[in-house]
């Protein structure tokens, strides 16, 4: 079984954000800004939802993938560390999901 979590992502993405845009995908995105990161997040977010609705199982594994990347370098940009996002989502997991939306 693997051990690779989306913290070892989060740590990858960080590692490979400090280098050289000629040499990292990740430090590119990161050279070029936040607009050009969540331009290429909403890119993959759609791709994902294409491979859904088309029901096609190895494309949605591999855009979903693409998606947690993705999401990993905007909060990479905007300095949010991805505990921050945990500990949402386990705020949010202590109610049911539509009393959490109608507290909003």
């Amino acid at each position: 079984m693997s051990e690779f979590t989306l913290s070892s992502l989060e740590a990858i993405v960080a590692d490979r954000a400090k280098a050289s845009p000629d040499q990292s995908w990740t430090a590119k995105l990161v050279a070029h800004g936040q607009a050009k990161a969540a331009k290429k997040l909403g890119e993959e977010a759609v791709e994902t939802v294409i491979a859904a609705i088309s029901n096609d199982r190895a494309n949605l594994i591999a855009e979903s993938a693409d998606l947690l990347y993705h999401l990993m370098v905007v909060l990479k940009i905007a300095d949010i560390p991805l505990q921050n996002v945990m500990d949402e989502l386990e705020r949010r997991t202590s109610q049911s999901g539509l009393q959490e939306k109608a507290s909003r």
